[in-house]
């Protein structure tokens, strides 16, 4: 078994604790939310922080400002909700989110993206999470049962699974990302901690 697929099965099975804030990534419509929303519902957390500032239709990127109304309906009140309006990419919302996590003491977080881009999300928070020591704990916690092979306006899921490895490939080679050995010493570091 390759140290890719071990951190596949890590981040795919993650368990979930109480956490501080649940993070939902911008991306991929209005496919996100609905999952923050029932993490937040089951007091897994209690505030959920809206992270991104794009605004691309084309590429799934909608605003916070067309998210916003369908968590309200849902029942989440507007002042357990956070905006990070400064990030306009993974690197950027794994920086703003973490520095706001430690300006208010958070420990523990849990990213919902969907998932064929939850690997590459949750290696590009964990560099993060690695490079500031500030020992937050991660938690995995995908969108599951969209599609794979429906294409919407910003690909079929298949197709995008292997950009998203391939931008692992590239953005590892930059330093963005945590290595693979490193995410699975972060696993067992996090299991003992809880």
């Amino acid at each position: 078994m390759t140290e890719r697929e071990k951190v596949i099965a890590l981040v795919d099975n993650d368990g979930l604790k109480k956490s501080d804030a649940i993070v939902l990534l911008e991306g991929d419509g209005l496919n996100r939310y609905e999952k923050a929303v029932t993490l937040y519902k089951q007091n897994w957390a209690s505030r959920i922080i809206f992270s991104g500032g794009i605004v691309d239709y084309e590429y799934g990127s909608f605003p916070f400002s067309d998210v916003l109304p369908h968590m309200l309906i849902k029942g989440v009140p507007e002042s357990d909700i956070i905006h990070e309006d400064k990030s306009l990419n993974t690197r950027e919302q794994a920086v703003e989110v973490i520095n706001l996590a430690v300006s208010n003491g958070w420990k523990r977080l849990i990213l919902v993206a969907t998932h064929e881009h939850q690997y590459r999300a949750y290696l590009t928070f964990l560099r993060v999470v690695l490079d500031a020591g500030c020992n937050i704990i991660l938690y995995n916690s995908p969108v599951r049962n969209l599609t794979w092979f429906t294409a919407n306006p910003w690909g079929r899921r298949i197709d995008r699974l292997q950009q998203e490895f391939d931008r692992i490939d590239k953005y590892s080679e930059l330093g963005h990302l945590a290595t693979y050995e490193e995410a699975i010493t972060y696993q067992e570091w996090k299991e003992r901690q809880v």
